[in-house]
């Protein structure tokens, strides 16, 4: 508890560090910022067992920035070609990833794509609203469930 402790406190610190650009003069709002971050993380995630693995989170993050490039290239392909290039619907699927903190990345991480946004979860299906309906959205889908299954360790 107390290595865990500290390694946040330092973490939060260096934030505030970088934020306030090396300057001391904020440090006596930096400090209690700095323990009320602490304090929030140690009660919202308490040591332990780790919820991510590292590996999963470099694939994630691989996974995540490669679509999310290749992604932004496509919506600025249709909309250079105008209204014409849009097909928007709603997709509906089948989730795979159990409830909780891997549903709600799957559902933000849709919505920081681009063609892509999450309008209703529920116990067994999400809902998209997409640029394209006849994109592979299902498929991309599918793919970045599995790299979120893979960072928290389970399977889809």
């Amino acid at each position: 508890m107390i290595r865990s402790t500290f390694l946040r406190g330092l973490a939060f610190g260096l934030l505030w560090w970088i934020l306030a650009e090396g300057r001391l003069d904020g440090w006596l709002l930096g400090g209690v910022a700095v323990a009320a971050a602490t304090w929030t993380s140690l009660k919202l995630q308490p040591p332990g067992k780790l919820p991510m693995r590292l590996a999963g989170l470099v694939r994630f993050l691989r996974f995540f920035l490669w679509n999310s490039l290749r992604g932004g290239f496509q919506v600025a392909a249709m909309a250079l070609r105008g209204r014409a290039a849009l097909r928007p619907g709603i997709i509906e699927l089948r989730v795979m990833l159990p409830p909780g903190e891997a549903r709600i990345l799957l559902v933000n991480a849709l919505g920081l794509m681009p063609g892509t946004l999450g309008v209703d979860l529920n116990d067994t299906s999400l809902r998209l609203h997409v640029l394209d309906d006849s994109l592979p959205v299902v498929a991309e889908t599918r793919a970045l469930e599995t790299s979120i299954a893979g960072l928290f360790g389970e399977a889809p």
